[in-house]
């Protein structure tokens, strides 16, 4: 049985934190870094690629949030999988997505590790990277508030970034900038709109739909607030609105202000868009405030991913797929036990990269766990569509969030996920990602059967102790 909502002493989200963690919690490197290398493949025509990549999320997030205001849950589409898929659905889905987080959190940390080891050289980056996670174990324990201020003002930050970015780009695009001109129309004047082909633009889907995961966060979050229903309302309506703002409206400010055969390829930090954009306005220090933004928004990525793993993992016990000691919860209903497993695995992952960089270990979970978005979002489409079949009419009726055109929207998502699995195949690193994430698939298929008998021992236990009694 799903663990219910946390009552009593546990210590909720407010409404701010919400608000900002639905804001600002989509936005990290992969923005203000990774765009730079998406635009410099896909000319300006990156604007189509992220909107479309967006559209796709935003689909899926509105099926999660049909089904997560019907029944608000800490594990999320992980819950939603077994009630209306099964049980192996749970696990799979539950288990890819921890895997995915343990991935994340290690490179994250490792990032971070290394720019505090530039800036601060007193300590080597792989002490930075160890006191980043310690530091962000302690924010998380405490309690979950503690998680949602911490996250409130990192996505701050992270929000007036993106805000004066917005606001200022715009304006010297249009030629109502001090020193500025008109330049627009850098957006066709530099081999055309889509100077790699319209085709080129279509793939580059498969490269920035990674970008928004973690969107599914805000929703999760909103089932630990104050006022679930309202947070998780909040969370699948105003997505397409920050999609559209935050991403696309980027990358269309971007390809506007600066041609796009002028960036660097690969893109760094010191010359990403978002970085030549500032300094074009004057903004002193451009390189540096970009490189305080974007370490905010890798250690934004920290808190958040250990937030997210330490509840799946969690989650995954209160189900039997995890070892029982996970659903152990501290007094302020945090689960300590699966956010120390959780860091644990980036820990690993992070030693495993400083001593043996060469080994391919790090960069194998890395890849292995790239394709776990669009086994999330075909996961949530299915279910959504599962349990949409199980309603009466009246329940259909009475549905506080409803997902548009069903079940159309629902088969347009998944034949979307197909296409983009066979974009991945026509390069090597994408071919690299689907082989090795489908490696620890299958690990996850052959280890369900003693799963499954485990958890059944469980339960007879479980059911024996009442009755011995």
């Amino acid at each position: 049985m799903q663990r219910p909502l946390e009552t009593g002493p546990a210590k909720k989200l407010r409404s701010r934190h919400v608000t900002m963690i639905t804001l600002g919690g989509i936005i990290g490197a992969s923005l203000f870094v990774g765009s730079g290398n998406v635009i410099r493949s896909v000319g300006p025509a990156a604007v189509i690629s992220y909107l479309i990549g967006g559209l796709l999320v935003f689909l899926a997030m509105r099926m999660l949030g049909e089904m997560a205001a019907q029944r608000p849950a800490i594990g999320s589409f992980m819950e939603y999988a077994r009630v209306g898929l099964g049980d192996w659905a749970a696990y799979l889905v539950g288990w890819l997505y921890w895997y995915f987080w343990v991935g994340v959190l290690a490179y994250e940390a490792v990032l971070g590790g290394e720019t505090l080891g530039v800036w601060l050289p007193f300590l080597p980056s792989w002490a930075w990277t160890m006191v980043l996670i310690l530091i962000f174990i302690c924010v998380n324990a405490i309690s979950v508030r503690s998680f949602g201020e911490v996250e409130f003002w990192l996505a701050s930050i992270k929000v007036i970034a993106i805000v004066v970015f917005l606001g200022g780009g715009l304006l010297f695009a249009l030629g109502w900038w001090p020193n500025a001109s008109f330049s627009v129309d850098n957006l066709w004047s530099h081999g055309g709109f889509a100077p790699n082909g319209i085709g080129v633009a279509l793939t580059g889907v498969a490269l920035v739909i990674f970008s928004y995961f973690g969107t599914e966060i805000a929703v999760m979050a909103a089932a630990e607030s104050e006022d679930p229903a309202k947070g998780i309302r909040q969370a699948s309506s105003t997505i397409i609105w920050r999609i559209l703002l935050f991403f696309v409206g980027a990358v269309l400010v971007i390809t506007a202000v600066i041609p796009w055969d002028e960036l660097p390829e690969p893109v760094n930090v010191a010359m990403a868009p978002f970085t030549r954009v500032f300094a074009l306005l004057g903004l002193p220090g451009a390189d540096v405030v970009m490189q305080l933004v974007i370490f905010t928004a890798v250690i934004s990525v920290l808190n958040s991913g250990l937030y997210s793993a330490s509840r799946m993992f969690a989650a995954l016990a209160d189900e039997g797929f995890a070892p029982k000691i996970m659903t152990k919860r501290n007094g302020h209903g945090v689960p300590i036990w699966a956010l120390v497993a959780s860091s644990s695995g980036a820990i690993v992952a992070a030693i495993v990269n400083f001593l043996a960089p060469d080994s391919g270990i790090f960069e194998f979970i890395m890849n292995s766990a790239g394709l776990v978005a669009l086994f999330v979002y075909a996961f949530i489409s299915v279910t959504q569509m599962r349990l949409r079949m199980k309603m009466t009419p009246e329940e259909v009726a009475g549905l506080k969030i409803k997902m548009w055109l069903h079940p159309w929207l629902n088969i347009l998502l998944l034949v979307a996920i197909v296409a983009i699995l066979g974009v991945m195949l026509t390069s090597d690193s994408g071919r690299e990602q689907v082989f090795t994430s489908l490696i620890a698939t299958v690990a996850l298929v052959i280890a369900w059967p003693f799963v499954k008998r485990s958890r059944a021992k469980r339960k007879l236990v479980a059911a024996a102790e009442p009755a011995a009694q």
